[in-house]
């Protein structure tokens, strides 16, 4: 449904924002790799032109503006691995839970860690696969729910644990949606590159080495299942985000327990879109007051 391959949004070197397709040398899939782009004019979600202008990329942003997105809407325990990690059993159903758009960021930003969530310790990593909703979408059926997808990208659900459970008063949202805690992109690959997206893998590194690494094949709610759900009775708008839940070797699972800190680098990683790189930075108590 996309006339776009790779969609990026970027700064170019002329000092302008644009939307784009990327142009990546051939065997090249990771997103992040991009140095130039076409760019694209018009409504990404609407009628929309891939021009032969041709941007040099400086840096690559989160693929979607801000007001170019509806809703965030994410799975919790949806790889088998996962949910026994975490000691909780196997959903009958999706487990739904939503990050306010101001926690999405871009796929180099820096991930800030508030004075408050640096109180305890907890801060985990979780890579996504994120699906991106391209038309208007209401009670599904599962075989038509791919038709309705934009395209993909991947995201790291950024967790403080202490926040998510202890202080969460059972709904995890607030350890979930602090500002710039969803870091997502590279890009968005179209859905006509990615026909499948229940064969690829997932990884995440953290200061280089491998913590996550699993394929999408093990999500208990796959990608047609999770959009069919999720339409029933409830209208899916272009421009929304599905965070599709993060395979088992997060940090809360591990023993001992591995958690994020100030200065640590992370990447996530899905096969065929590429690679999200950010660094974990803790705002001192009086920066976050101005």
């Amino acid at each position: 449904m996309s006339a776009f391959s790779r969609l990026v949004r970027f700064l170019a070197k002329n000092g302008k924002t644009y939307y784009g397709d990327a142009i990546l040398p051939e065997g090249v899939t990771d997103i992040a790799k991009t140095k130039k782009a076409r760019v694209i004019k018009g409504d990404i979600f609407g009628k929309y032109e891939v021009t032969d202008q041709v941007a040099d990329v400086r840096l690559l942003l989160a693929p979607l503006a801000l007001e170019d997105v509806k809703t965030v809407r994410c799975l919790g325990l949806n790889y088998a691995l996962h949910a026994k990690e975490a000691g909780l059993p196997l959903p009958k159903y999706p487990v739904l839970f939503y990050k306010p758009v101001t926690s999405l960021s871009g796929p180099v930003d820096p991930v800030p860690v508030h004075p408050i969530a640096q109180e305890q310790l907890g801060l985990d990593y979780e890579v996504e696969l994120v699906v991106i909703i391209g038309k208007e979408a209401r009670d599904v059926p599962e075989s038509e729910a791919l038709d309705y997808v934009f395209g993909y990208a991947v995201g790291n659900d950024v967790s403080h644990r202490d926040w998510q459970v202890a202080r969460g008063g059972g709904q995890w949202s607030l350890g979930k949606g602090f500002d710039g805690w969803a870091p997502y992109g590279p890009g968005i690959v179209s859905s006509s590159i990615i026909k499948d997206p229940q064969t690829l893998k997932i990884t995440t590194r953290l200061n280089g080495e491998t913590v996550q690494e699993s394929n999408t094949a093990d999500q208990i709610f796959n990608v047609k299942q999770t959009i069919s759900f999720l339409s029933k009775g409830h209208t899916l708008l272009p421009g929304d985000l599905i965070w599709t839940g993060t395979p088992s070797g997060v940090g809360m699972g591990r023993k001992p327990q591995l958690w994020m800190k100030d200065g640590d680098t992370v990447e996530v990683e899905l096969e065929g879109v590429g690679i999200v790189t950010n660094k974990v930075e803790f705002i001192k108590e009086d920066s976050a007051k101005l």
